[in-house]
């Protein structure tokens, strides 16, 4: 009895300890018989939320393909390739912006079959895949299927509605799936700026003039002060309901979260690019966007009427005759909340909107504040032209947004940076006169503001022109294509650049050794071999078990491994041995083992072998994962996982480090 209990209590502390291993894919399997000898083999994939599952047709640099193999293949032959579901899209930053397919939620695979032996009853296969999260990356999982022929669903029975169901997963079910997990965070910025391109309206000449002139209305038509504030209120009211019943119409043709597609397709960032190109031309004088005459001649009438009804077609005449300044600024912020998916369009109208609407409101409730108001003149046409600059700025995110999805490598970094140079080195000539557009009046002195204004762009264009040599500017680093995206990813007239700011060779490196780049940290991918040369120079080791097709890898890489007080240790005072999960290179014959967590399978690939390291000796199998360890294998302090808080990753390392010294 005793010894029953400890055996027990083993596996109960080996399944604790074991828990930190995640496996968020679970796969079973069905068959649909075609005919005496034609089958359908059908994978079902569930998939735990927040994780996503590869598409078969990943490209080469990206990550691991969900692949199937069937074994006993002369008793049967395929028929055509592996069907998947229709899944998502995205660019990928870790690998150069590939745009890669994955899942979510659920997949569906189905493979057609001819059997070749009628004594058949049972198909065997091995489905190899990779998930990740938004925090980790798994390793590449194996597991074995099994589809039993006997066990069929009748063709017949496969109506549409039962194929639909059965076989794929709807775009629909996929939309409710993204939309649970939209960050609230951007839902909120895109409120605020939705909020102050509201005000950035106001100041336009189509706008501004209409304050003291409809508040006056309110003021002189109603007999009483409360009545007129009243008015003034639904007025407002009125103007928010028409623009967010636009951003509800927008996101009511598109679908809820289709909208985010958007923004990783080529065609139409194109068509946005362009789109942006004709507000810009608008707001500098070119031409104006209006809407037909006969519109804001009708809704005029029908604003007569008076009472409730001629209120809220008064906002929609606002709406209508202001559309030549608003309507840019209302196209781009729709534009940009299409790309962030959900209800960003009808926030992003409440937001706007809002900010449009409360003048009205207040001073219509204070008349006085009215003689505090600017008089109106040609500084509202300055104010257009800046949002001009701005709209055709932003215009090139959409064209690098297609060039990086089509790789071109039309519109790298540099180009880009330059021509952001051009367009707010041109802003900031006009704002101290230099230059006049259609517009303008004439200008015999600029004011204090406009002055400070022109001196803040001229600024930020200056700071910008390191960019064209390799400069990070991180002020706008969600704009320009990233680092790797250019002419010359580690600087003008460098391949590699070492801390002294020289070429590295990598002549002389230990043997097994690497520069790990673009950081030229040395490192090594054999664990024996870097182990004995810390031995050598009396070091303590960092083990990095990271992945090529892992994301967060390359965040810590690109993101935390930068900083100096990081960088300089992970060169001068810590041996680097990189442990690669999904290494798909083939062990040598001697090195082929049982695999200890997979009964009866053999560890073939060098991923392998170090993925079931990690999981057996310290209970996890996500990357990435960092261990600190001396020379006899015994942990300096405990491993850490994806630590993107760069203060807290480098008090880790001088923990780890002072407890080896």
């Amino acid at each position: 009895m005793k010894e029953k209990l400890l055996i027990l209590l083993a596996l109960l502390i080996t399944c604790t300890s074991l828990s930190q291993i995640h496996d968020p894919v679970s796969w079973k399997t069905s068959v649909v018989k075609l005919s005496d000898t034609d089958y359908e083999l059908i994978s079902t994939a569930t998939i735990e939320e927040g994780w996503h599952l590869y598409s078969q047709t990943v490209g080469d640099g990206g990550p691991v393909p969900t692949t199937f193999t069937y074994t006993f293949t002369d008793q049967f032959k395929l028929v055509g390739k592996t069907n998947e579901d229709d899944g998502f899209s995205a660019p990928e930053p870790a690998f150069d912006n590939m745009v890669i397919s994955y899942f979510m939620d659920k997949a569906t695979f189905v493979q057609r079959i001819s059997l070749l032996n009628s004594s058949v009853n049972k198909i065997m296969a091995t489905v190899e895949y990779m998930v990740c999260n938004d925090g980790q990356c798994l390793p590449p999982e194996y597991k074995d299927l099994e589809f039993v022929l006997s066990d069929t669903i009748p063709s017949a029975q496969q109506d549409e509605n039962s194929n639909q169901n059965e076989l794929t997963v709807s775009i629909e079910d996929k939309v409710l799936t993204t939309s649970n997990t939209t960050p609230q965070r951007g839902l909120w910025s895109i409120f605020i700026i939705a909020f102050f391109s509201g005000f950035a309206a106001l100041l336009t000449p189509c706008v501004f003039p209409m304050i003291p002139m409809t508040v006056s209305f309110f003021t002189k038509q109603s007999k009483t002060r409360a009545k007129g504030i009243k008015n003034a209120i639904l007025y407002g009211i009125s103007i928010i309901v028409i623009y967010v019943l636009l951003g509800s119409l927008i996101t009511g043709i598109f679908g809820a979260d289709s909208l985010n597609a958007l923004s990783t397709n080529v065609w139409f960032n194109l068509l946005f690019f362009l789109l942006l190109l004709v507000f810009a031309a608008s707001f500098l004088g070119a031409f104006e966007i209006m809407l037909p005459n006969s519109w804001a001649n009708k809704v005029d009438r029908q604003a007569d009427r008076g009472g409730l009804l001629g209120i809220v077609f008064m906002a929609l005449a606002l709406a209508i005759v202001s559309f030549s300044c608003t309507g840019p600024i209302v196209g781009t912020l729709l534009v940009e909340a299409a790309s962030k998916g959900g209800i960003a369009p009808i926030i992003g109208m409440l937001g706007f909107s809002l900010a449009l609407a409360l003048p009205f409101m207040l001073f219509a409730m204070f008349p006085g504040w009215l003689n505090s108001l600017p008089k109106s003149g040609g500084w509202l046409n300055t104010v257009k032209v800046v949002l001009g600059f701005l709209e055709l700025a932003l215009a090139f995110k959409f064209l690098s947004n297609a060039d990086l999805v089509l790789q071109l490598h039309l519109l790298e970094r540099e180009v880009f940076i330059a021509i952001w140079i051009a367009i707010f080195g041109t802003l900031a000539f006009y704002l101290f006169g230099k230059l006049q557009l259609p517009h303008d009046s004439p200008v015999s002195h600029i004011s204090v503001g406009r002055l400070g204004l022109g001196l803040l762009v001229l600024s930020f264009t200056i700071y910008m022109i390191p960019g064209l040599w390799g400069a990070p500017l991180n002020l706008i680093s969600a704009f320009p294509p990233p680092q790797h995206y250019s002419e010359s990813p580690y600087g003008v007239g460098y391949t590699q650049l070492s801390s002294g700011g020289v070429d590295v060779t990598g002549e002389n490196l230990p043997e097994g050794a690497h520069l790990l780049a673009p950081h030229n940290i040395v490192a090594f991918t054999d664990y024996d071999k870097g182990l004995a040369y810390a031995k050598e120079v009396g070091k303590p080791v960092m083990l990095d078990f990271t992945g090529h097709a892992c994301v967060n890898c390359r965040k810590m890489e690109q993101h935390v491994w930068v900083k100096p007080e990081v960088l300089s240790i992970l060169k001068n005072e810590v041996v680097l041995i990189s442990l690669y999960v999904d290494d798909k290179r083939a062990l040598e014959a001697d090195e082929v083992v049982d695999s200890k967590l997979r009964p009866g399978k053999k560890l073939k690939y060098i991923g392998q072998k170090w993925s079931e390291l990690q999981t057996l000796r310290y209970q996890t199998n996500s990357q990435p994962f960092y261990v600190l360890m001396d020379h006899q294998e015994e942990n300096l302090n405990t491993p850490v996982g994806y630590t993107p808080d760069v203060e807290a990753y480098h008090n880790w390392l001088q923990e780890g480090i002072s407890q080896f010294k």
